[in-house]
C-alpha cells in the first residue's frame, strides 16, 4: 500500500477498526478513513455505494461487524445474522462497484466446527457442525469468506479474508451481558472489588481452553496481510498464547486486584470447548505476536480504568 493512498477501515470506531487506524497511522499512512456509524451506516445500501463513489478508496480493511458474547449471541440470534449479512454484503458489493483494489474481510474463528482437529487449520472451514451458541453469527462470517471468493472468480477482485482468534484490547465492549470474557471478567472484578464483595460468578466449568490476542497485535497481523497476502484461502490469525477459561480468569482476578474468591456457575453453557489456530501461513509471511497474555490484559485493565471501554 503506498502511503498516500486513500484507504477506508469500516468499523474504524471499533475495537478491531480503531486499532488498524492507529496502526495505519503508526506506520505513517496518510489518508485513512474511520466514519462514525452515525456518519455512515453500513447497513444503509445505497448510502455504502454513495460513499464507496465519492471517496473512490483504494484499500478497504472491513472490521465493521455485530459482534457480543455468548449471552448476546443467545439473546439476539436474528440481529447476528441480519445485521452483519447487510454489512458485509453492502461493502463488498460497493468495493466491487467502485474498483477497489484490495479488500481485506475480518472474519472469525468461531467460523469453524465446534470439534474440529486442534490446532485448527484454514482447509477445515465448513467440515463439521458449528457451534451452537454462536451459530448464526458463524454463518454470517462464512458468507463473508464465501462472497469474497466467488466475487474473486467472477470479477477478479482481491478480496482477501482473515480468521482472528479471540481478541481483546483498548475500546472493547464492557457491557456487563453483551460482552466477550476478557471484557466481562475485567468489569466483574472490578465491580466486586469496588462493592467489596467475598466472591464472583463465573459462567460454566472454567474448562474450555481460549486462545487470545491483543487488537494491537492482530492489527499489525491484518496491515501485513494486507500487503503480502494473495491467496483465495482464508489465513487464520493467532497468538499461540491459550489457556483455560479458569486460569484466565485467576489471571484477570489478580492483574485487577480482587481479593475474593470465584464460583463456577455450571448451569451455564461453555460454549465451543477448545479453539486454537494453525497459523503456519501467517508465520510464513513473518508475523509473530509482540504481546503476551499477562502484559495484554495489564494493559487492557489500565484503559479500562481511564475510560476508553464502551460500558
Amino acid at each position: 500500500m503506498e502511503k498516500d493512498a486513500k484507504i477506508f477501515v469500516a468499523g474504524g470506531r471499533g475495537m478491531v477498526g480503531s486499532a488498524i487506524v492507529r496502526r495505519l497511522q503508526a506506520e505513517g499512512y496518510t489518508h485513512v478513513l474511520a466514519p462514525t456509524s452515525q456518519e455512515l451506516d453500513l447497513m444503509d445500501q445505497a448510502a455504502t455505494l454513495r460513499f464507496f463513489q465519492e471517496e473512490r478508496p483504494r484499500y478497504v480493511f472491513l472490521a465493521a461487524a455485530k459482534v457480543g458474547g455468548i449471552w448476546a449471541n443467545a439473546t439476539y440470534p436474528g440481529e447476528f445474522i441480519r445485521n452483519n449479512l447487510m454489512i458485509q454484503t453492502n461493502v463488498i458489493e460497493a468495493a466491487r462497484i467502485s474498483g477497489v483494489d484490495k479488500l481485506l474481510f475480518m472474519g472469525s474463528s468461531c467460523i469453524y466446527p465446534r470439534e474440529a482437529p486442534q490446532p485448527i487449520k484454514e482447509e477445515y472451514l465448513l467440515s463439521g457442525p458449528l457451534e451452537e451458541t454462536n451459530k448464526p453469527y458463524a454463518v454470517a462470517k462464512i458468507a463473508g469468506v464465501i462472497m469474497c471468493q466467488a466475487y474473486n472468480r467472477q470479477w477478479g477482485t482481491r478480496f482477501v479474508s482473515c480468521m482472528p482468534t479471540n481478541l481483546y484490547g483498548p475500546g472493547d465492549n464492557y457491557h456487563p451481558e453483551d460482552s466477550h470474557v476478557v471484557p466481562a471478567l475485567i468489569r466483574r472484578f472490578h465491580e466486586a472489588k469496588l462493592r467489596g464483595d467475598d466472591k464472583v460468578v463465573v459462567w460454566g466449568s472454567g474448562t474450555p481452553r481460549r486462545e487470545l490476542m491483543h487488537v494491537d497485535d492482530l492489527a499489525r497481523a491484518a496491515l501485513l496481510i494486507m500487503e503480502r497476502y494473495e491467496d483465495d484461502l482464508p489465513i487464520n490469525v493467532g497468538s499461540g498464547q491459550e489457556v483455560s477459561i479458569r486460569e484466565l480468569a485467576e489471571m484477570i482476578r489478580e492483574v485487577v486486584g480482587f481479593p475474593g474468591r470465584l464460583e463456577w456457575d455450571r448451569s451455564k453453557p461453555d460454549g465451543t470447548p477448545r479453539k486454537l489456530l494453525d497459523c503456519s501461513r501467517l508465520e510464513a509471511l513473518g508475523f509473530r505476536p509482540q504481546i503476551d497474555l499477562r502484559q495484554g490484559l495489564t494493559m487492557t485493565y489500565q484503559s479500562f480504568l481511564v475510560g476508553q471501554g464502551r460500558m
